[in-house]
């Protein structure tokens, strides 16, 4: 059975698993904005390889979250956008911003 597709315990555990880790979240928080394309995300997310870009962005297409388009010319230009099961997880994005910037006020920042 393929990891993405593994049964989890939890509905947590679920979003999670769906939107998990540093990118992912921060990728669909551009996108709640507008359409991007990929060079926008990369520079937007700043510090992300094209390697880890491309493969958070094919698990949340896989995953129904966000929609690829790519337009016929050359170059090849691509666009990504929130899928409406991806516009579906916007009050959960702003929550989880509404909630760090809370937490931050409250606790003096960490040394790297």
């Amino acid at each position: 059975m393929a990891k993405s597709r593994k049964s989890v315990s939890c509905p947590v555990e679920t979003t999670l698993r769906v939107i998990g880790g540093r990118w992912k979240v921060l990728a669909l928080h551009y996108m709640l904005e507008e359409t991007r394309r990929f060079s926008e995300l990369q520079r937007l997310l700043g510090g992300i390889s094209p390697r880890t870009l491309t493969k958070q962005l094919r698990e949340l297409e896989r995953d129904g979250v966000i929609r690829r388009k790519v337009y016929a010319e050359i170059p090849p230009r691509v666009e990504y956008s929130l899928s409406p099961l991806g516009k579906s997880l916007e009050p959960v994005l702003l929550s989880m911003g509404d909630w760090g910037e809370a937490f931050a006020h409250r606790v003096p920042a960490r040394e790297p």
